[in-house]
């Protein structure tokens, strides 16, 4: 039977629920403590909304099988629009219609063409760069 779920055992591990986030205690005694006591260690979490969902299956199609099939809602709006168009411009990607498709010389920046679709991620654009972004 498939389940989407999975559960990050250890300190500062990521349990994932399919609908949700969580992070267990980044700190050994913390996360020691709360175990002892048979509490769950969790530090944070995230529940998904409709629109993290639909992100999340864009990703995940894009980063296994190198194609997508892109809402319309995604190629009316400028910034993904623009950014599509640059990727096109350096043949990193295809766009025929609605489907969008990782080219071969566009698969090592794959990581930078998912960035375009991370809504949350533009929003609020760290001042910082973050450590699992791209160069």
């Amino acid at each position: 039977m498939h389940n989407p779920g999975l559960i990050g055992l250890g300190v500062s591990s990521i349990s994932d629920s399919w609908y949700g986030f969580s992070q267990n205690e980044k700190n050994i005694d913390d996360y020691l403590k709360k175990v002892n006591e048979g509490k769950l260690p969790l530090l944070k979490g995230h529940t998904l909304n409709e629109e993290d969902i639909l992100i999340r299956q864009i990703i995940l199609e894009i980063m296994c099988k190198f194609s997508t099939i892109l809402p319309v809602e995604f190629l009316v709006d400028n910034r993904i629009k623009e950014q599509i168009q640059a990727f096109e411009a350096d043949r990193l990607v295809e766009l025929a219609g609605n489907q969008l498709t990782i080219t071969e010389l566009g698969r090592p920046f794959i990581r930078n063409v998912c960035m375009i679709f991370d809504l949350r991620l533009m929003r609020h654009e760290p001042d910082t760069k973050l450590f699992s972004m791209t160069i």
